[in-house]
């Protein structure tokens, strides 16, 4: 089994007017992601297919809202 990760961005510099959730293989990051206007669509989603969230690190870069998996 390969562990998924998808992190939540908030209003990256790439989409600015998104939340953005990237996915991430281990530690690579994969093409896929979702933009959305707001952060409660993303939760609401990753909650649905049963994912867990695990809040943001001190260490992590500022845009960071949080990690699910």
């Amino acid at each position: 089994m390969t562990l998924r990760l998808w992190t939540i961005y908030d209003h990256p510099s790439d989409y600015p007017d998104c939340f953005v959730a990237r996915e991430f293989v281990l530690d690579k990051p994969t093409e896929n992601f979702m933009a959305v206007p707001d952060l409660e669509t993303l939760r609401g989603h990753f909650l649905e297919i049963g994912l867990k969230c695990i809040p943001r690190s001190p260490d992590d870069e500022p845009q960071i809202v949080e990690t699910w998996l």
